[in-house]
Formats: C-alpha cells, structure tokens, sequence
C-alpha cells in the first residue's frame, strides 16, 4: 500500500470550536443548505466545477481534493488489470501522484474487479453524467488525505481481494479481502462525501475507522441496506479518539435498518439529517462516542418496539449515562424518541461541534436534492 505521510494528528482548531462555513455563497439561491447554496444555482457550473472544492463545510470542510491539479477524462469504463490500469479508466485516474480533479466523458457503469485505491489529492466529480459503481468492488481511502467523492451512484458492492492491485504509478501489491463496502475511510484524513446515492452493499455504505479524521458526509442519499455506516474500529481501538465526523443534510431512506451512524470513541456532528425510514435504530454506538444530534427529522417506523432513534451496544447505563449524547432542536415523528445521557453543558460538545445547525423544519427543503443530482450542461443542477 502506497503510504504517505499527510496524516494530521488533530485537526484544525478553527474546525474544533463551532464555526461557520465561509461566505462562499458564489450564486446563493437561498435554499437554506449552504454547501448548495454555494454552488448548485450557477449555470456554467461545468466550467468552474473546481469551485465545488470551496464549498464543504464541517468537519472535512478542508478537503481540497484535485482542485489544484489538472482535469481527467474518463473516457473507458473498463477494470480488466487492477495491476496495470488502462489510462483513460477511473483506475488509472485515482492512483496518479499528482492532484487530479477527475470526470467523465460519458454515462457508464463502471464494474470493478478489485478495490479502487485511491491516491491523496483526488476529486471523483460524476456531474453532467449518469455514473454507476456497482456489481463488484469499490472506493477505499486508505491512508492518504485530501478526497472529494460526488455526484456517482455506488451500489451492489461485493467483496473481493485476495489480489494484486495497484495503489500508485510505482507500487503494487497483495490485497488480502475487503468487506465490500461502498465507501472504506481507513486512516485517513480531510474526506468530503457528497451527494452521492449509495445502497445494497455487502457490507457498509461508508466506514471509517483506524484514527481517520477530518471527515463530511453531506447530501448523500442512502437506501435499501442493513449497516448503513460505521464510524469507529473497535471498542478497543483508542486511537479513534482522534475522530470527527459531520453528518449532514443526508436523507436516510427507504429499506435501511441500522447504523445511521454507528460511533466509537470519537466525536459526532448528525446534524440537519432526514430519517425517514429504520428498522432497528437510527443512531448507536459504544465505547463512550460524543454525539452531537442537532436539527435532524425522525420519522419513526410503525413497529412499537422499535421507536427509539438512539442504542447503546453492549453497555450497560451505569456506563453509558456518563457519555455525552445529546439532542438539540430535533423534530420528532410518529413516537420517534431519544434517550440523552451525560453532561447537558454546551462545553462538553465543543468537539463535536463543527457548523450552525438550522431549524428542524427545513430539513425536507434541505435534503430534497440529496443524492447524486441531475446535472446538465448550461442548466442549473
């Protein structure tokens, strides 16, 4: 595995103290969620897409990904050698050392035989076309820093590995088998996810573990999936401690179960969210998270036993009353209810503070877009 050393230890402190994103509202339309607002109302998008880079917020607000490199086009949609990647393939784009802000020629559905590596400094932009990862393997982020995913479909991931595959123009090497995850964050840091449409995977639709940090996932739509998204290695993995994540303006939909997030250790912005549809439980965790739940929409399922928005895995509430869970500003439907534990004083979450949080009434405005949207040329998205 290609390995760099990009990792910060913390994160900007700027970030850590509750800040506002930056006044980039370029063309604002007033939709009330700002990442859009500052981008999606401009007609010549296409021709400054690296102006996307300016607008994330949050946690993994400083992810610049390829903005300051060159643009590549996608033009195959081929994964025939993860050891020598064809130029032109998605492959061959995301393992160049150089910064890369990456698009597409053209529709496609893009099967991938083992996991898509990615090399620091990368922007996977899919706007202005319909793209599909699905039916094999997908993205892993693993030890680099500096990547922006949006605008793609990712789907129907498998597992796959016991192979060769190649992480940089000079290295390669043997891959033991991944989980299949639509999106693996494995020690890695300023990692933006946007608008992308993610579901039935084998395993996870976004994980992060391994002290990764310096993370958003924005505007995604998320459906038909058991364990939607893990946040945090293992109850003994301490070094997640290290670990901020934003959770925001996504809409949890149709078909999922559990896991929106699932936390360790870290800290954890679910702010803004529409939670139309679980199973189980909406938000969980162990192993002492700090939760920051602000402005979020939850809709709970018919099934009584299943109400509450929140779970404590494997813990007991003489241990679980001290960690620090709150709700603030949250709407509340069809019974849904969420049980807060630990220190009620703002200080407490100050780490797990990364934005302003709007009313919980705009929430259906905010996330009507989410997903990966239809953009075309000389329209607004």
């Amino acid at each position: 595995m290609h390995m760099l050393s990009l990792m910060p230890t913390c994160i900007d402190t700027s970030i850590r103290n509750s800040t506002e994103r930056r006044r980039l509202g370029y063309f604002s339309c007033a939709t009330g969620n700002p990442i859009d607002d500052c981008w999606r109302c401009d007609r010549k998008w296409q021709l400054r897409r690296k102006r996307l880079a300016d607008c994330s917020i949050g946690f993994g607000r400083n992810a610049i990904g390829g903005r300051d490199g060159r643009y590549y086009v996608v033009t195959d949609p081929g994964d025939d050698n993860p050891v020598n990647p064809v130029p032109g393939t998605l492959r061959h784009a995301v393992i160049q050392e150089e910064p890369l802000w990456i698009i597409f020629k053209r529709d496609m559905v893009i099967t991938l035989k083992q996991e898509l590596i990615m090399n620091s400094f990368k922007t996977i932009d899919g706007r202005g076309v319909n793209v599909h990862i699905a039916n094999g393997a997908c993205l892993t982020i693993q030890y680099v820093t500096n990547i922006i995913v949006h605008g793609i479909h990712i789907h129907d991931c498998k597992p796959t590995g016991n192979a060769m595959v190649r992480s940089s123009p000079t290295h390669y090497g043997w891959r033991s088998m991944a989980d299949g995850d639509a999106i693996s964050i494995f020690g890695a840091s300023h990692i933006w996810i946007d608008h992308n449409s993610l579901s039935n995977c084998a395993d996870g639709l976004v994980d992060a573990v391994m002290s990764s940090t310096a993370i958003t996932v924005s505007n995604n739509f998320f459906t038909h999936h058991n364990e939607v998204m893990l946040l945090g290695h293992s109850d003994s993995y301490t070094r997640d401690k290290v670990m901020q994540v934003t959770i925001a303006y996504n809409h949890f939909g149709e078909g999922l179960i559990q896991r929106m997030p699932r936390c360790r250790h870290g800290y954890f912005h679910v702010v803004n969210n529409d939670y139309t549809h679980w199973e189980m439980y909406a938000i969980g965790g162990s192993a002492s998270p700090t939760i920051n739940s602000q402005g979020n929409r939850f809709l709970a399922p018919t099934n009584p036993f299943a109400k509450e928005v929140t779970k404590r895995e494997y813990t007991g509430q003489s241990t679980w009353k001290h960690w620090n869970w709150r709700s603030e500003g949250d709407l509340f439907l069809n019974g849904a209810f969420f049980t807060r534990s630990g220190a009620g004083a703002g200080a407490n979450y100050a780490r797990a503070s990364s934005l302003s949080a709007k009313s919980s009434s705009l929430v259906g405005t905010m996330t009507s877009y989410s997903g990966a949207l239809n953009c075309r040329a000389g329209r607004r998205c």
